[in-house]
């Protein structure tokens, strides 16, 4: 659940202010920047950036996969194996976060400079209303839309830690298990992970739901 929610944190901060400020300053050099980043990082397979990224960790700062050092595995919480975790984490997390960055961050480019060119927009400019108090006030939290949206599928999606990655960097999560539990032809063990995937979707779904319903007060009119 914490690399779950740290991988998406990182999709959150990186996708959201990327996705912004390249649909205001469309066309610009750092505009072009950050469309390369994107179709690097959705062409690039999260296996092979995982290597690349656990490779360049252990020859540099000595950092093994999985989660936590050899002696913390075991242990109780503290305070020793929180930091611990800290030390690790970060490296699945950006390996787990970095291809929804770059699709959340197109979307998010998309969408805003589909709202920029409305007359809503225009009839505040021509108001004398600031363009970063009008971004944030107005477009942006229409043009969330379709990236609240997309928690329905991305909440089982993190949880699950993508199988290969999950794999590949010795991570504890439920993908490796799902694996084990093919291989091993274990009917309950997989079919009680689907049921979790799928609970996990529908909890998704709601909370996107209602995350809508708070920042579009259009879908809350439809209902009255």
């Amino acid at each position: 659940m914490l690399l779950a929610l740290f991988a998406f944190v990182i999709t959150c901060v990186v996708a959201i202010p990327a996705g912004i400020y390249s649909a205001m300053h469309q066309n610009s050099l750092l505009d072009f920047a950050f469309a390369l980043l994107n179709y690097i990082g959705v062409a690039t397979p999260n296996f092979m950036l995982a290597l690349i990224l656990m490779w360049i960790a252990f020859s540099n700062f000595g950092l093994m996969t999985g989660l936590f050092s050899p002696e913390y595995i075991q242990a109780p919480w503290s305070m020793d194996r929180f930091i611990d975790l800290l030390k690790h984490i970060w490296l699945p997390g950006i390996v787990l976060g970095i291809a929804g960055t770059a699709r959340l961050t197109r979307i998010m480019r998309a969408n805003l400079l589909d709202e920029l060119n409305k007359p809503y927009v225009v009839t505040a400019r021509a108001k004398g209303m600031s363009e970063w108090k009008l971004v944030i006030k107005y477009p942006v939290r229409l043009a969330f839309n379709p990236l609240i949206s997309t928690i329905g599928w991305y909440l089982p999606q993190l949880f699950s830690g993508s199988l290969i990655v999950a794999t590949v960097m010795n991570l504890p999560n439920i993908g490796p298990l799902l694996l084990r539990a093919l291989i091993q032809q274990d009917m309950y063990l997989a079919g009680s992970i689907l049921l979790i995937y799928c609970f996990l979707t529908v909890i998704g779904t709601l909370i996107s739901d209602i995350l809508l319903a708070l920042f579009d007060p259009r879908i809350r009119m439809e209902g009255i």
